[in-house]
C-alpha cells in the first residue's frame, strides 16, 4: 500500500472513534509526518493486551548525527543506547498515560540499566535513525478513544521524537562522553588477551553498589575508590582516556582473600559485570573482564543432561555412571560440578566463584576429613584438586573469593587480599604461610583434569509448542523463560542482567533449534546463533521487528539450553 500522508491516519482515527477496539487494526501501516516516517507494525487486539509495536524513522541526513558518532561498532551501539535512554525519559515526561482502559495512553521504549548493551530499541545506519517503541492505544471500556489516540500520534509522539532523535536537541557533551566511554571499555577488553590478562580495573573505579537489588553506584561520599596494588598495576593506552593505570588480573588461578565486609565479593561482582560496558557515571565503566568469563555457583534442583562430571564426581554408590550423568534434581555439589564442566564445554575463558554461593563439600575436603572418610568412600573430588589442571590443561583461568580456607594458598598463582575495599598483594605472605604450616592434606585430583565431552542437542527435545499446538516463547522477568510447556529457570545464570536479554535468549533457543538437525555440538550451535546475530542483527531472532531485545553471549545461551528439562543430547 506504500506510505500514506499523516492526515490519512488522522482521518482513520476520526472514522473509528467510538467503535469496537478491534477496529484499531485498520490503522496499521506507514505514514509520512514530514520530519519522520511512522510505522504502525502491530496493533494490539485488546486494551489490556501487550501494547502496539511502533517504529519511528528519521532520515540520517535530517537527524544531524555526525559520522564520528557511528565511526565504529562501539560508538554505534553506545549512540543507540544513549538515544534509547533519552527517548525513555522523554516519553515518561510527555506521554500522559492513564487514558481510559488498560494501558491506554502509554508511549514507552526499552529501559536500559547500568550496562550499555546492543539493543533492538534503536537501529542506526547511514540511511536513517529508527526508534522501536510501544504504544498503548486508548479506549473507554472496549470502545476506541479516537481523539486521545490522535493527541498521542500528532502531539505527544512528535514531541518525543523531536527531543530524542535529532542531534541538535541533545546534550552533545553527554552524548560524546557516553560513546567515548563505551569505546574505551571495548578497547580495554580487546587488549586483555595480548597482555595475558582476564580482567582490568582502572584506578579510581567505584565498585560498591547501593544494594543487592540496586545496581547503581553507592551514593556515599565516604565510598572508597579502587586503586591497584603496585604488584598488579598495568597501564592500558585507551583511545579517549589515554594512558590508564589500574589492576590487571593475569591468567591462571587468582585467590581473593580478606576479612568479611572488606570488599571481596564486591570485587568479584565487578569482574562478573565487567563482561559488559557501563554508563559513564557507573563507577565500573573502566572495569572490564574477558567476554566469555562465567560466574559459577551451586544451584540445588537444576537438571543435568548427559554431562560428563567424572572429573569431579565418580565412584557413586550402586556404580552409577557419571561420564554421561543425568538428573532432574541435582544437589549443590553436583550442580556446581556440572556448571563448571558445561561452562568449559561452552567456551569459557575464565570462571568466577564465590565461596558464599558454592557448595562447601565441592570446594574443599580438609586433612581431617580425609582421615575420617577415605577417598574410595568419597565420590567428590574437590575443586581445590582440579583448579590447576583446569588452567594448565584446558586454558581456563579461575578467580575465586575465599575467606574460609587457606588450603587454596597452595594452588593459587597469586593472592589478592582485600582490606577496606583496597587490594593488596598477599601472594608471598600466603606462600610463606603454606610453606611454614603444611596442611597435610593429600591431593585427590589424579594425573589429569579429565574429559570435556562434546554434547549434541537433539532437535525433537526442543519444542516451542503448547498442547494446543500454539507457539509460546516468552520471558517472565529476568530469571525465567516459558518455552512451549517448559519453564526454564535462569536463577544461577547471574550474568544475564536485563529482561531484554532474557527475551533474546528465549528466541535464540528457537533459532538454535533450526540448526540442531545439522548435528552441531552445543558450543558450535550457540556460536552459530551469535554469528547470525552479528551478521544480520538481533532482529534475526524474531519473525517481526520488536524493540525489546538485547545482546546475549553464547555461553549464556548454552546455559539456558542446559537448564531446559526437556533437553536431550547425545555425546559426540
Amino acid at each position: 500500500m506504500g506510505i500514506k500522508p499523516a492526515d490519512a491516519l488522522e482521518q482513520e482515527l476520526k472514522r473509528i472513534d467510538g467503535k469496537g477496539y478491534k477496529a484499531y487494526k485498520d490503522i496499521a501501516g506507514e505514514y509520512d509526518f514530514k520530519h519522520f516516517i511512522l510505522f504502525i507494525d502491530y496493533v494490539q487486539g485488546d486494551p489490556f493486551a501487550s501494547p502496539s509495536r511502533v517504529r519511528v524513522r528519521v532520515a540520517r541526513r535530517n537527524s544531524g548525527f555526525p559520522q564520528d558518532t557511528t565511526a565504529n561498532k562501539s560508538r554505534t551501539v553506545a549512540l543507540a543506547d544513549f538515544l534509547t535512554r533519552r527517548f525513555f525519559r522523554q516519553s515518561k515526561t510527555v506521554a500522559k498515560g492513564g487514558r481510559g482502559t488498560g494501558k491506554g495512553g502509554m508511549i514507552t521504549i526499552d529501559n536500559p540499566g547500568q550496562q550499555i548493551l546492543e539493543r533492538s530499541s534503536f537501529l542506526i545506519n547511514d540511511d536513517f535513525v529508527e526508534a522501536r517503541c510501544f504504544v498503548g492505544l486508548p479506549a473507554f471500556g472496549r470502545k476506541i478513544a479516537g481523539r486521545d489516540a490522535t493527541a498521542m500520534f500528532f502531539s505527544e509522539l512528535p514531541e518525543i521524537v523531536h527531543s530524542s532523535m535529532f542531534f541538535s536537541e541533545l546534550d552533545q557533551q553527554a552524548l560524546y562522553r557516553h560513546i567515548k566511554t563505551a569505546e574505551d571499555a571495548d578497547a580495554a577488553r580487546s587488549t586483555l588477551s595480548e597482555k595475558e590478562l582476564i580482567a582490568f580495573i582502572a584506578d579510581q573505579s567505584l565498585l560498591p553498589r547501593r544494594s543487592g537489588i540496586d545496581d547503581r553506584p553507592l551514593d556515599d561520599p565516604q565510598a572508597v575508590l579502587f586503586y591497584s596494588d603496585k604488584a598488579f598495576r598495568v597501564t592500558l593506552d585507551l583511545p579517549n582516556n589515554g594512558p590508564t593505570p589500574g589492576m590487571g588480573i593475569p591468567r591462571g588461578v587468582t585467590l581473593i582473600a580478606g576479612g568479611g565486609y572488606h570488599g571481596k565479593s564486591t570485587l568479584l561482582h565487578a569482574l562478573e559485570r565487567g563482561v559488559y560496558n557501563h554508563v559513564p557515571d557507573d563507577g565500573r565503566h573502566l572495569a572490564v573482564t574477558a567476554k566469555n568469563a562465567i560466574k559459577i555457583r551451586a544451584c540445588d534442583g537444576r537438571n543435568i543432561e548427559k554431562t560428563d562430571i567424572s572429573s569431579f564426581i565418580s565412584n557413586l554408590p550402586m556404580h552409577k555412571d557419571t561420564s554421561a550423568f543425568s538428573t532432574q534434581n541435582a544437589s549443590g555439589s553436583t550442580s556446581q560440578a556440572a556448571n563448571i564442566i558445561e561452562a568449559v564445554e561452552a567456551g569459557a575463558q575464565a570462571i568466577l566463584l564465590d565461596e558464599d554461593t558454592s557448595a562447601t563439600n565441592f570446594m574443599i575436603r580438609d586433612h581431617r576429613m580425609q582421615q575420617l572418610v577415605a577417598k574410595e568412600r568419597e565420590p567428590i573430588t574437590p575443586f581445590i584438586d582440579k583448579v590447576r589442571q583446569l588452567y594448565s590443561e584446558k586454558g581456563v583461568s579461575t578467580v575465586l573469593v575465599m575467606g574460609g580456607s587457606g588450603d587454596y594458598f597452595n594452588v593459587a598463582d597469586r593472592v589478592i587480599r582485600m582490606t577496606e575495599y583496597l587490594p593488596e598483594d598477599a601472594t608471598e605472605a600466603a606462600k610463606a604461610i603454606a610453606g611454614a604450616d603444611p596442611v597435610g592434606r593429600r591431593e585427590e585430583g589424579g594425573t589429569g583434569f579429565g574429559r570435556i565431552a562434546k554434547r549434541i542437542p537433539i532437535e525433537q527435545s526442543i519444542s516451542p509448542y503448547r498442547r494446543n499446538q500454539k507457539m509460546k516463547i516468552s520471558a517472565r522477568g529476568l530469571r525465567e523463560i516459558l518455552f512451549g510447556e517448559t519453564e526454564i529457570d535462569l536463577t544461577d545464570i547471574e550474568q544475564i542482567v536485563d529482561p531484554s536479554q532474557t527475551r533474546a535468549v528465549a528466541h535464540a533457543i528457537y533459532h538454535a533449534a533450526r540448526y540442531m538437525k545439522d548435528g552441531m555440538c552445543l558450543q558450535e550451535l550457540t556460536e552459530k546463533v551469535i554469528a547470525d546475530i552479528k551478521e544480520k542483527g538481533i532482529d534475526v531472532l524474531t519473525p517481526h521487528v520488536t524493540g525489546d531485545l538485547a545482546e546475549i553471549r553464547s555461553v549464556d545461551l548454552a546455559g539456558a539450553l542446559n537448564r531446559m528439562r526437556t533437553l536431550q543430547v547425545r555425546q559426540g
